[in-house]
């Protein structure tokens, strides 16, 4: 056997043997899940919800419009600082204004009439005390008569003649009498027509004063929707009025943000929050929950559910007013803000990694324990169990199915699946109550590796940084 024979086969076998060591390790390695880990830790905890809104004034109003007409001067302009009652604008009054100078001149004839009645009832009043003082002295005299003619000493005619006069004044008192009704109820009447008068002049007032637009509160013009020239109609049945502008009160400021159905539950009235503003960026507003809404908002077009005819299934929120406490100069109503309401706070908790938690079906735990030769554990906590459909709580698949919730824990080489009772949410991380104990090394990601991870699976760890590639840099 020559030299290079000799060496040929020791390569040979050199190759062997690496194929051999090769084969092994990947023997020995298989079914083996590469994995990042964490060591379980104690930190303070702070559950916020985060949530995005628009600066708001607690109290503003929109200035509509009442009655018709062209605007013909615009007293005030963005930015000025007004009183309750100040000019606003002024629309074109000329209609009105003589409506109502021609009422007032109605009324001063109705006050007239109604003096003209008075008198007229006064008069009828003496009338009838004269005619009945007639009627008592013609009654006198007609008495005396007839005891004058029994013993003969007045001729008949002088007796006829005192009935007639008796009988005349006895109709000329009834006559006063009719026509002192009469005057009554003129008097009436043109007190009526006085009211009535009035009453209109009331109306054509108001129809003038609209005309004349004043601050309905102190505050701050923000907005002129309107310019002089443009008609302005007001509000009839379900539709409103022209929009002319809005003051703002600007001495309580608050920054209204709609919060995601998922979270409202946590948020309570006088939580601490913390604002920020697109505006003034960098600056952090400190400020507490004043008002936490009961009924939810569609995503879509901002109406309350209960507005809606139909089921909707889509994504809601509620609304929650944040109450600044020092607001900055210069803040405009309408900015974006953002704020981050704190919900809770713990000290020196258990936490994990919220990407660490992970579910399973009780069927997985089961399969894996038979796996590893191990007794099915009967005593697992169902910590995010699904409601079971009619007839099926009863039936052994639906308990199988069950989902549970925990995390993977590194025990001799291999994933152990431990279910967990969890507490108050932060950022990233996530209070565990029950389950686990200080030092357990918890696998954390991949998150590829932990949706599809086996409980009791062989693992690896390699907690070394990512390599970063061209395409990364890219």
């Amino acid at each position: 056997m020559n030299k290079w024979t000799k060496i040929g086969i020791g390569i040979g076998g050199a190759a062997v043997m690496a194929g051999a060591v090769w084969f092994g390790i990947r023997w020995i390695n298989k079914d083996v899940v590469t994995v990042q880990t964490a060591a379980i830790t104690r930190q303070d905890l702070t559950s916020v919800v985060t949530a995005s809104g628009e600066i708001k004034p607690l109290t503003y109003t929109n200035v509509l419009g009442e009655g018709i007409g062209k605007i013909t001067e615009i007293v005030v302009k963005e930015g000025d600082h007004v009183k309750k009652g100040d000019v606003l604008l002024r629309l074109e009054s000329v209609q009105p204004s003589a409506d109502v100078d021609a009422q007032r001149a109605g009324i001063e004839a109705a006050d007239a009439g109604v003096k003209s009645a008075e008198a007229n009832r006064v008069s009828t009043e003496a009338d009838i005390k004269s005619r009945a003082a007639d009627l008592e002295h013609a009654k006198l005299e007609w008495d005396r008569g007839q005891e004058l003619f029994k013993e003969g000493l007045i001729p008949k005619q002088d007796y006829d003649s005192r009935k007639a006069t008796y009988d005349s004044a006895g109709a000329a008192l009834a006559s006063a009498q009719a026509r002192a009704e009469q005057s009554r109820a003129q008097l009436g009447q043109a007190h009526s027509g006085l009211t009535q008068s009035q009453a209109m002049l009331n109306r054509l007032r108001d129809v003038l004063r609209k005309t004349t637009y004043t601050a309905p509160i102190e505050g701050v013009v923000t907005y002129i929707a309107v310019r002089v020239g443009e008609n302005v109609v007001p509000g009839i049945q379900n539709a409103t009025g022209s929009y002319l502008m809005t003051i703002s009160n600007m001495s309580v400021v608050t920054s209204e943000v709609m919060v995601d159905e998922t979270d409202i539950t946590n948020v309570r009235v006088g939580e601490v929050a913390e604002v920020t503003i697109d505006a003034l960026p960098g600056k952090y507003i400190k400020g507490k929950i004043t008002e936490v809404g009961t009924q939810a908002v569609l995503r879509s077009s901002g109406l309350a559910s209960t507005q809606s005819t139909t089921g909707n299934q889509e994504a809601k929120d509620f609304k929650v007013v944040v109450t600044l406490e020092n607001p900055p100069d210069g803040l405009r109503p309408g900015l974006s803000s953002t704020a981050k309401i704190t919900t809770a706070q713990k000290k020196s908790v258990i936490t994990i990694p919220i990407q660490a938690l992970a579910v399973r079906t009780k069927k997985d735990l089961e399969e894996a324990a038979k796996q590893a030769g191990r007794k099915p554990d009967d005593s697992i906590t169902l910590a995010a169990s699904r409601p079971a459909t009619d007839g099926a709580s009863a039936g052994s698949s639906s308990s199988k199915d069950t989902e549970i919730q925990g995390i993977f824990v590194v025990r001799r080489g291999r994933a152990e699946f431990v279910p967990v009772e969890t507490g108050i949410m932060g950022v990233t991380d996530i209070e565990v109550m029950r389950g686990v104990n200080d030092g357990d090394e918890i696998i954390t990601g991949s998150y590829k590796v932990l949706r599809t991870l086996k409980p009791d699976a062989r693992v690896k760890i390699d907690n070394s940084p990512p390599k970063v590639t061209d395409d990364n840099r890219s």
